[in-house]
């Protein structure tokens, strides 16, 4: 595999999967993009943005290449980013036809895989052969909306594979973006599925009136309960205030962006959860 060329290729047209194709479209020349609707993938390519999330960011349509086939860029991608909420992966990954067992895959998903009721790592090895040393997760605290106003942001990549680890992380560094590396693959998966439960507590809490006292002690008793948990699934030596734990609870917790936060809110104000769905028109993984 030639580092300087690497294809990539993003599963996923939401609010991340976008955010994740401006990024790499800083640093590489060649992104495959999967649109499920033929109608969204026409706007995109007469108007340079994205009908439906983050219609601020103008696309480099001299480096995308999209398609509503995801078996076409699978095939034609090095490195394939999963970036749909975790409700619909499975209905997604069904339509691969395509052999993966050699490709680079990463998730960018926070939480667990429908039906299997395994992490999406997990997933990968048992369903499509993927070795632990080709398999990436991105995590930490990065809303989309902030990637689309180029606001300084901190990734980590996690690898068991820590050479291929930093030669992606290089990928994806840029003015606003920067990256660390980790082999924590197992915590910050389960981090990035727990800090959205943690969140969705806190947004009831908002929406039922109690304060800022009331939700910091929230927040402290969740990080402490990650830490437990995650110690019991996948004891290792990890420093839970680092950004990809702690730092990624906080923003899901507190941020106006945070879908989780915004639809406890919702909760805690008396809306049914099919109202706060129809009014959000957007996925909270933390439900």
């Amino acid at each position: 595999m030639k580092e300087n060329k690497l294809k990539f290729g993003v599963i996923g047209s939401g609010s991340w999967g976008t955010a994740l194709i401006k990024i790499l479209c800083e640093n590489n020349d060649e992104i495959n993009w999967y649109v499920r609707n033929k109608d969204n993938i026409d706007f995109i390519y007469k108007n340079s943005f994205n009908p439906n999330y983050l219609n601020s960011v103008e696309l480099n349509l001299n480096k995308i290449k999209i398609s509503d086939n995801i078996n076409d860029v699978i095939y034609d991608s090095d490195v394939i980013i999963i970036a749909v909420p975790s409700e619909y992966v499975n209905a997604e990954m069904k339509k691969i036809n395509v052999d993966i067992s050699d490709k680079i895959v990463m998730c960018a998903l926070k939480g667990l895989v429908p039906e299997t009721n395994l992490l999406f790592g997990e997933h990968m090895q048992k369903y499509f052969a993927i070795s632990k040393d080709n398999f990436l997760v991105i995590g930490g605290p990065c809303h989309a909306e902030e990637v689309a106003l180029e606001r300084l942001s901190y990734l980590t990549i996690a690898s068991s594979n820590i050479n291929l680890c930093e030669q992606i992380s290089e990928k994806f560094k840029c003015k606003y973006i920067n990256v660390s590396s980790s082999d924590d693959v197992i915590g910050i998966e389960y981090a990035s599925m727990l800090k959205n439960i943690f969140a969705l507590a806190v947004g009831i809490s908002n929406g039922l009136g109690y304060g800022d006292n009331y939700q910091s002690v929230l927040v402290s008793n969740s990080i402490k309960e990650m830490k437990r948990f995650i110690s019991k699934r996948h004891k290792i030596k990890r420093n839970i205030n680092d950004s990809a734990y702690l730092g990624d609870l906080l923003v899901t917790g507190y941020s106006s962006f945070s879908r989780n936060r915004m639809f406890g809110n919702m909760i805690g104000k008396g809306y049914t959860v099919s109202a706060a769905q129809m009014k959000m028109k957007m996925v909270a993984e933390g439900y």
